[in-house]
């Protein structure tokens, strides 16, 4: 069992920046490919970004590419989400999400990770 908690969100205007945080517990962190996704209201749960177990492969949507890095720290057990230039249709709520690794994962793919967090509000003014 893994225990995700998000944190970080909040009220922000347009261009500015957000840096999102999510603690692992509950499991060997190094061991798990982390992603970060978004819902906004009425919508699907969409890909953001992705990070593989050892930080050397990441993954953006074409919507946040060179705009969001992701990061992980492995000996702090979290995984963060740098967003920066935010724009108002990033608002959303911003889940965590894990799984353990393996060849099999798809990145973008909500339905291959495991584990969610609560989710944090992201919200971009205008």
């Amino acid at each position: 069992q893994v225990q995700l908690l998000e944190s970080g969100g909040g009220l922000v205007q347009a261009v500015g920046s957000l840096k999102l945080s999510c603690a692992a517990s509950g499991a060997l962190f190094s061991m798990l490919n982390m992603g970060w996704f978004r819902q906004a209201p009425g919508k699907e749960r969409q890909f953001v970004a992705a990070i593989s177990w050892r930080g050397v492969m990441t993954y953006y949507s074409d919507s946040v590419k060179g705009r969001f890095t992701i990061s992980r720290d492995n000996a702090k057990n979290t995984v963060y989400l740098q967003m920066n230039s935010l724009k108002p249709e990033d608002t959303a709520v911003y889940y965590c999400t894990s799984r353990l690794t393996d060849s099999n994962w798809s990145p973008e793919s909500a339905g291959d990770y495991k584990y969610w967090g609560q989710g944090t509000q992201v919200t971009v003014s205008s």
